[in-house]
């Protein structure tokens, strides 16, 4: 049991997250917490093998090459009956990026081609890019304007949320966070967003043009063109989008210890995110640990954090980003190949920023990228314990696609979940969590930062710019 000085807090907070985003009340035994990307796969698999009515993928790409992923689609579709329905959103920019070359494009329209009455693919392409940039600005550097970043898995009546993308990295060494929901209100409501996101995307078709795939504008899609129209795009798709992050939800009985807030992220009209996280920031709490794999968080992001940790109550604060070796672009050849350089510098501006606040940055690595057994680092996310709790754990968390950088809140198409709760077992499995992911960090120093082995030079400031310039790395 929890004290009656724990749930004032509790009550506190839910009563400000609940005029900001839809409420979803459910039991604490209803979330699973995954530890890694080769559990997060199996899982995944499994759920889709099984599935009998409803396949809702939502991410920024699948790998070209991941044949196993789709034959396990396929074997679903076949073995499970034609009432099986499987729509996949992927970014428009992203997933054609190697085309004419395989592409993530090409192997779904395979799909689409073999199961033209249960398979749907949905690309998203950012209203941001048209005319002129559309033309001549290259690939992958277009993708700097916006993409569909959303890591929303639904199968049936369950829904993992994630930061992990559906490749053979997230799926063997990329550290990401994974909760999985069981409960048929929380996956209809992520189908929801996921089927309005869909209808205002284009829709992909097998094609006999060497790139294997033709993309299309439907004259039933609930908005025009973004790249013919993108002003009455935005207007549209708000309109639509909207009224999905304003929505009172039947709730379920007044026992339940945990509540899931759904928040979106659509700019530039549309971010329920962003205010959350100062909410629940802004209220008393006991300690935090913030995450982010590309350590480069909006200002008022950054704001929160150093004000959390600020006079007059020194909250205990942990920042918690990946080492440079375990940066996936560590190694890259070009401008890019600074850019871990880069994040480290702004973290040292951060950690000059939190001087005589109770702040720790640490860094995480398994390894070395490109070597055997080296990791990446792509987890993020919040935990925040309240004043009051038991030592069980933290009592809320933030999990989802965000990378909380300003090109996140500014261009990207975001999804996650605040979720509170006064329930022990959720909080050691949120506790754990936080432990298996600090396990492989080690604290680093303001004065280890600014050492000659890791001083930004001016070809690193430049790199630094370029990562402001496109608002963060994916």
């Amino acid at each position: 049991m929890q004290s009656s000085t724990y749930t004032s807090p509790l009550a506190g907070l839910t009563t400000d997250l609940d005029r900001l985003a839809p409420r979803i009340d459910i039991n604490a035994d209803q979330i699973d917490v995954l530890e890694g990307p080769k559990e997060f796969y199996e899982t995944l698999k499994a759920k889709i093998w099984g599935a009998k009515r409803r396949i809702c993928l939502s991410t920024l790409y699948i790998g070209k090459t991941e044949e196993e992923l789709i034959a396990t689609i396929r074997d679903a579709l076949i073995h499970n009956g034609p009432g099986l329905q499987v729509s996949i959103l992927t970014d428009a920019l992203r997933g054609t990026r190697e085309a004419p070359d395989p592409s993530c494009a090409s192997l779904l329209a395979s799909l689409v081609a073999e199961f033209p009455e249960q398979v749907e693919v949905r690309m998203y392409h950012t209203p941001n890019l048209t005319g002129f940039r559309k033309k001549y600005i290259p690939k992958r550097i277009n993708e700097g304007w916006g993409l569909q970043h959303i890591k929303l898995y639904g199968v049936d009546d369950e829904v993992i949320l994630s930061g992990a993308n559906l490749s053979n990295d997230y799926f063997t060494n990329r550290q990401d966070r994974y909760h999985v929901f069981s409960s048929k209100r929380v996956a209809d409501y992520f189908a929801r967003i996921h089927h309005a996101v869909c209808s205002i995307s284009f829709l992909l078709r097998p094609s006999d043009h060497p790139s294997k795939f033709v993309l299309e504008w439907p004259a039933s899609n609930e908005a025009p063109d973004p790249l013919r129209a993108p002003k009455n795009y935005i207007a549209a798709a708000t309109s639509l989008l909207q009224p999905l992050v304003e929505a009172k939800l039947p709730q379920s009985a007044p026992t339940t210890s945990t509540s899931v807030y759904a928040l979106l992220c659509h700019p530039p009209t549309i971010n329920t995110e962003l205010p959350a996280f100062t909410t629940l920031l802004n209220h008393p709490i006991k300690s935090y640990t913030f995450t982010a794999g590309y350590f480069n968080p909006h200002p008022i992001v950054t704001s929160a954090l150093l004000a959390a940790s600020g006079s007059p109550s020194p909250t205990p604060g942990i920042i918690l980003t990946a080492s440079p070796h375990a940066n996936g672009f560590f190694g890259s050849k070009g401008i890019s190949g600074m850019l871990p350089a880069a994040y480290t510098h702004l973290s040292l501006r951060f950690l000059q920023a939190a001087r005589g606040k109770n702040i720790q940055l640490r860094e995480w690595q398994r390894g070395v990228v490109g070597q055997k057994d080296g990791w990446t680092y792509h987890a993020k996310g919040l935990w925040v314990t309240l004043p009051g709790s038991s030592l069980a754990g933290p009592s809320a968390t933030l999990i989802g696609s965000s990378n909380y950088t300003t090109r996140s809140y500014g261009l990207d198409l975001e999804v996650g979940a605040m979720v509170v709760t006064s329930d022990e077992g959720l909080m050691r499995k949120w506790k754990r969590e936080e432990e298996l992911l600090e396990k492989p960090a080690r604290e680093v120093t303001e004065g280890e930062l600014e050492g000659n082995e890791r001083r930004a030079g001016w070809r690193v400031r430049v790199a630094m710019w370029i990562v402001r310039a496109v608002g963060g790395a994916l």
